[in-house]
């Protein structure tokens, strides 16, 4: 069983299946619901949220729109499906804090990394939102930079599949799933389930990564109690 975990969701996991640029009451219920259940005592938790569902940063800029000030949309993206997630848990009886690399103090607490961990050693969920503060980085890279700060075990990347597949599950039937792999394979193969940079900070810092699918009922607590579920990539 892990003791410390960072939980990456995307921000298109809170809308719904049919329009994921929104934010679906009854997905954020859903996931609020899977955290709650799958916490226990002596887990503390911790979550990167993306912001694709309001802004997905130089592609919806269509290119009037630099680069630069896409990407600060986006991270003002998340901080608000950071704050739809925060009163969800809330609602399930989950102490949550917010923390921002953007200073916005009327609405959350900064990140500093000593309150975080004060937060999660009393047990409560953090969700760091923000991304990185800085563009030209994903929330991918935001969740292995705030795992390796915070000394998580292990990052769980929630997803829309079951795992790590060798090719889109979507578009090739004949793609299998991965069940282990090491960084330097998923790196050297280019598979896009996490961008290269966040997945070279996980390797230096000896991060493994455990990706499952959101939508399988239970898989957060499985996943916590450490049972098998979606693909795990570690060292060799």
């Amino acid at each position: 069983m892990y003791k410390r975990v960072l939980l990456k969701l995307s921000g298109e996991a809170l809308g719904t299946p049919g329009d994921s640029r929104s934010i679906s009451p009854s997905s954020l219920t859903y996931i609020a619901k899977e955290i709650a259940k799958g916490l226990r005592k002596g887990t503390r938790l911790a979550i990167v949220i993306g912001g694709g569902n309001i802004w997905r940063g130089a592609r919806d800029g269509h290119g009037m729109i630099d680069r630069v000030t896409s990407d600060n949309m986006g991270m003002l993206a998340t901080i608000i499906n950071a704050m739809a997630l925060q009163s969800a848990l809330e609602h399930e009886g989950v102490s949550t804090r917010v923390q921002t690399s953007i200073e916005i103090s009327s609405l959350a607490e900064p990140f500093i990394r000593r309150r975080a961990m004060r937060h999660l050693e009393k047990e409560r969920v953090v969700i760091f939102a923000g991304g990185t503060g800085n563009p030209y980085f994903t929330t991918d890279t935001a969740a292995a930079l705030r795992a390796a700060e915070i000394n998580a075990d292990i990052i769980f990347k929630a997803t829309q599949v079951d795992g790590v597949y060798t090719g889109d599950p979507k578009k090739d039937p004949k793609a299998k799933l991965i069940k282990d792999i090491t960084y330097m394979s998923a790196i050297s193969k280019g598979l896009k389930f996490m961008d290269a940079s966040a997945l070279t900070m996980c390797m230096e810092n000896h991060i493994p990564i455990l990706v499952f699918n959101l939508h399988t009922a239970g898989n957060i607590r499985r996943a916590l109690a450490g049972e098998k579920v979606g693909t795990r990539i570690k060292q060799d």
